[in-house]
């Protein structure tokens, strides 16, 4: 397997994913900011030029969700997955795709507050409203982890992969003190040996330049 990868991008999913799986892959780390995601051979590989993109089985996958559900349908046997026909099959399809609402939101703050060439072009406005979006989508993940440990009551699954990046990003905009349950499941999710490994392959120190973003913070 090779995994084109940015560190502690929503491609971490799939890495975290893969070391959960005892797998893994050979890395290949690119920069957000350099052009060498809008390279014709990269672009081949992701049509949007972003992270990840998947090199497996003959095929060459991209977004982090459909990687995600292949690795877990082709690899049954780690139990990471819910299959058609489990009872968890619809919860565990929602919070996939809860997670990359959560992402949309924190890589539309990552843009203003980092990526925008000139700082002075950043709208207040977008941050603040941006900001209340994301710390509302917090609020049910606290009820679910008041209730049980992981995404799923049966237990850790492929959906903490792909919520768990999130919960590492997200405090960079939004405060985590109204919400023990989910500082109590980020901490579990880091004790996890496939977490430490994969962090351990992730690279060099992420981009971001600040503890914490917010208006007249930063």
């Amino acid at each position: 397997m090779k995994l084109h990868h940015i560190p502690m991008t929503r491609s971490f999913r799939i890495l975290w994913l893969l070391t959960e799986m005892g797998e893994e892959p050979e890395v290949v780390t690119y920069s957000i900011t350099d052009g060498s995601l809008r390279t014709p051979e990269y672009l081949e590989r992701s049509p949007a030029g972003r992270v990840p993109a998947l090199e497996v089985d003959g095929h060459v996958i991209h977004e982090s969700g459909a990687i995600t559900e292949y690795l877990v349908e082709t690899r049954p046997e780690h139990g990471l997955g819910r299959l058609p026909g489990d009872p968890e099959r619809v919860p565990f399809l929602e919070a996939m795709h809860y997670a990359e609402t959560m992402g949309h939101l924190v890589a539309n703050l990552n843009l203003q507050w980092i990526f925008l060439r000139d700082p002075s072009h950043r709208s207040d406005t977008v941050v603040k409203i941006e900001a209340r979006r994301l710390a509302a989508t917090l609020a049910p993940l606290e009820k679910t982890f008041a209730e049980h440990e992981w995404m799923l009551p049966s237990g850790f699954s492929a959906a903490d992969t792909m919520i768990g990046w999130t919960l590492l990003a997200a405090p960079r905009y939004v405060r985590f003190d109204p919400f023990p349950n989910i500082r109590a499941y980020v901490e579990r999710m880091k004790s996890r040996d496939g977490f430490k490994r994969a962090q351990e392959l992730d690279g060099a120190p992420n981009f971001h330049r600040e503890e914490f973003y917010a208006v007249g913070e930063s």
